[in-house]
């Protein structure tokens, strides 16, 4: 058996002991809000225990995803768009942000992938990709291998880096190096300094971002 059911998985609780999912403290919303210019670039907001992320999907539609943890203020189009939502929540959808962290995937012939087995903070957006790299290992392992535990296994020794280095990148904290190429906003909204600004080549941290955990 195969559970591929989520974070909140039904075969996790009946197959593995009950283990649940651990509360990581933070509430989540995201939405679909119109776009506010022509960049094509994804932004984001860094704050203690706090982002707000915008990914372009259309020309014109933005994706949101705002994590509600410790106050902390942002400077606009995040502001505007969080107060938009009091108007018009048609395309919200919220809820507390999860991990699932065990010592085993398997139990015999029962296997967990996915979420159901792993999941984390949204934070590396790596989510689904991990799902799709689950099937493909766990349908080479089972070709491979006469016995289907042994299959299993294998299955989470190939795993097992991969899906446990993606968990250390979400609770190694929230902001990118500077030295990483990426497309976005950075400042420390805990502090009371104005976002350095986006940047299509490196990152540039405002003067009090060391500030940010």
């Amino acid at each position: 058996m195969i559970g591929a059911d989520g974070v909140n998985s039904a075969v996790r609780r009946l197959a593995f002991d009950g283990q649940a999912a651990r509360d990581l403290g933070q509430y989540l919303y995201r939405w679909v809000a119109p776009r506010v210019d022509a960049g094509p670039v994804w932004s984001v907001q860094l704050g203690r225990g706090r982002h707000f992320l915008t990914i372009p999907i259309s020309a014109e539609q933005t994706y949101c995803y705002y994590n509600d943890g410790p106050a902390a203020t942002f400077t606009e189009p995040a502001a505007t768009r969080l107060k938009a939502l009091d108007h018009d929540d048609s395309t919200l959808h919220s809820g507390t942000n999860q991990e699932v962290v065990l010592d085993s995937w398997s139990r015999g012939r029962v296997l967990l992938i996915g979420d159901a087995a792993h999941a984390t903070s949204p934070n590396m957006a790596q989510g689904a990709a991990m799902a799709l790299e689950d099937a493909v290992v766990l349908a080479s392992s089972l070709a491979t291998t006469d016995s289907v535990v042994d299959a299993l296994r294998a299955y989470e020794a190939r795993r097992r880096p991969r899906t446990d280095w993606v968990l250390s990148q979400t609770t190694a904290g929230t902001r990118p190096p500077g030295s990483r190429r990426c497309c976005a906003t950075w400042c420390c909204a805990a502090s009371a300094s104005r976002c350095s600004g986006r940047t299509t080549a490196r990152c540039s941290p405002s003067p009090d971002a060391a500030r940010c955990p």
